[in-house]
């Protein structure tokens, strides 16, 4: 067997080897003996022979070899196309789908097999058919790899957005008219941009509630603010309701003093004089020489006059202010002024006090007759009652007056309008009450008559206030008078 000249390296290696695995083997026996030069040519081409058969073998070892690694590759390829995590597709310039892999069949939802031949454009939703159209086409006008996103349906109806990028295809032989899609689902990839969209809203409103947060506690803080300007501001009218209320007071103070004085004016000068008048007219009666009958019936009505206009000043000068209020104290005015009210109106008065009583300071005494006076006035006017009860006791360091009726109610809300009326009414009893620190309640119930409960602090009189002449008792005629210990 010829060899070549100039033999490769790689053949040179494969002889070395087949040499080598050849001295391992035992030698053949020799037949017999011949010609030098023949024997020896025999045993050249023996060798050869059989190092050529070591080669063979040697060289169908490495095919076997090289067979078992190329269908491994082809496994692992073929495991990598089908099973890769995109579709690999292969479209003609009509978009027919000449090669798809196992994963381009099931984004789609068809069978492999059922898959080829058909045009990947009736697996686009319409809305995106015409840009797949042109997307294709800048494929095989040679423009270069393109990228696109085109809404797919499945079979099944399921639509999806994907992604295609596209290369054309390659041959040896010249240029294809084919070409490659890898074709990848973005349903993922795009619920994360819906969340991402959501997400960055969700951001926008947490800032937009942050600025609304913000603003309210402004606004709370403002209202804070005003809350507090309210409070001083309710403060001020507090503090000048009580300067009211003290003016108030000082007003019925003036109004009690000035009362005072024109009694005393009306009782002193007055009286005495309307007196002096009808004492000289008497004399005149006496005196008459001419036409005394007819002097006489004169001087008599002129007395009458007079005496009613005694009577008027004296009643005058009792509404104002009693003089026996200051000479004979509260309980002999309060019965001459119960006394009198039975006899104008006829309603049957009871009346209970304690003699303690009139240690009291002139104020209080002077608060303890007008409530009673102004309350027989209301009921004189508007109870239409038949029976009266005032009473005057001392609880602790309280003087409580009580004054009853068994005439008709009045509704609670009544009290905020005696302030429209002329005579001192129910706000004028508390008006006076409460100037000196005590407190008037007032309960109204229908068919239960009227209770109207004075409180005041027990201060007594001072000296120089005490009276030194004696206390008049009031007789019981007419009313119960009752002086408890």
């Amino acid at each position: 067997m010829n060899r070549s000249a100039h033999p490769t390296p790689g053949i040179d290696a494969l002889r070395g080897r087949a040499e080598t695995r050849l001295g391992r083997r035992p030698r053949p026996k020799r037949i017999g003996a011949g010609a030098p030069g023949s024997d020896g040519e025999a045993r050249r081409l023996l060798h050869e022979l059989q190092v050529h058969q070591v080669e063979l073998e040697l060289q169908n070892t490495e095919l076997q070899e090289a067979r078992d690694r190329l269908e491994a590759l082809l496994g692992k390829y073929t495991d990598l196309y089908d099973f890769a995590p995109v579709g690999y597709f292969s479209f003609d310039e009509q978009s027919r789908i000449l090669e798809v892999n196992l994963a381009g069949a099931a984004l789609l939802g068809v069978e492999r097999s059922r898959l080829l031949g058909q045009r990947f454009a009736r697996f686009v939703v319409p809305p995106s058919r015409q840009g797949f159209v042109e997307f294709l086409g800048d494929i095989f006008a040679g423009q270069g790899d393109q990228v696109g996103e085109f809404s797919l349906v499945t079979a099944d109806g399921a639509t999806f957005w994907a992604n295609l990028h596209a290369s054309a295809g390659t041959s040896p032989d010249g240029p294809a008219r084919g070409c490659r899609v890898a074709v990848s689902d973005l349903t993922v990839l795009k619920q994360a941009e819906e969340i991402q969209r959501r997400f960055e809203t969700l951001m926008v409103s947490n800032s937009e509630l942050r600025q609304e947060i913000v603003r309210r506690e402004a606004v709370e803080a403002a209202l804070r603010t005003s809350e507090q300007q309210y409070r001083r501001l309710l403060e001020q009218a507090r503090r000048l309701q009580e300067q009211l209320r003290r003016v108030s007071h000082g007003i019925l103070r003036a109004q009690e003093d000035e009362r005072r004085r024109i009694s005393r004016e009306l009782h002193d000068d007055v009286a005495q004089t309307l007196v002096g008048i009808n004492v000289h007219l008497e004399s005149l009666a006496r005196e008459a020489t001419v036409k005394p009958a007819l002097l006489k019936a004169k001087i008599t009505r002129t007395q009458r006059l007079v005496e009613k206009s005694v009577n008027i000043v004296q009643q005058f000068a009792r509404e104002l202010r009693p003089t026996a209020l200051d000479d004979l104290g509260l309980i002999a005015t309060l019965h001459s002024l119960l006394k009198e009210f039975m006899k104008r109106t006829g309603v049957r008065v009871q009346f209970t006090t304690f003699a303690g009583v009139e240690q009291l300071n002139e104020t209080r005494l002077t608060v303890l007759y007008r409530v009673v006076q102004s309350a027989l006035a209301n009921v004189a006017e508007h109870a239409h009652a038949s029976q009266v009860k005032v009473s005057i006791r001392r609880l602790s360091d309280v003087v409580q007056l009580e004054i009853s009726d068994n005439g008709r109610s009045f509704p609670a809300a009544r009290p905020r309008k005696a302030a429209r009326n002329k005579r001192l009414g129910l706000l004028g009893m508390r008006e006076r009450v409460e100037m000196v620190g005590g407190r008037l309640s007032i309960d109204s119930t229908p068919g239960q008559g009227t209770t109207i409960r004075a409180e005041l602090p027990f201060v007594r009189r001072e000296r120089s206030e005490r009276r030194t002449g004696p206390l008049v008792e009031p007789s019981a005629a007419g009313f119960e008078c009752l002086r408890n210990p």
